[in-house]
């Protein structure tokens, strides 16, 4: 399993409305392309407005065909335009990728 841990630098004022279209779409629309969302997390410290989730994913292949269908859906494309229309809600992504330690297992 791969682990994707996405980090946005979020645009001041903007992190309800981007919680809302996680909320309202875009965690669907992830689901419908295969990708599971494990967690979200805002940064304890207000100030640094960041948000961060964790995607799993069978493989790197898996991730990018995904991510692909996702980025064209006509839905999405709609959902993007709409949430935006008063400027991007976001200023910077950033993912990192993982595997799970083999030591480790949670139950």
């Amino acid at each position: 399993m791969l682990y994707e841990l996405r980090m946005y630098d979020v645009t001041p004022g903007k992190m309800p409305a981007l919680l809302d279209r996680f909320r309202d779409h875009a965690v669907d629309l992830f689901r419908k392309h295969g990708m599971t969302i494990t967690q979200f997390w805002q940064d304890a410290d207000e100030a640094r407005n960041r948000l961060y989730y964790v995607v799993e994913h069978p493989d790197m292949e898996a991730r990018n065909a995904n991510y692909e269908r996702f980025r064209n859906d006509p839905e999405w494309l709609e959902v993007r335009r709409t949430s935006e229309l008063d400027g991007p809600l976001i200023q910077k992504q950033e993912s990192l990728f993982m595997h799970q330690a083999s030591f480790f297992h949670q139950s």
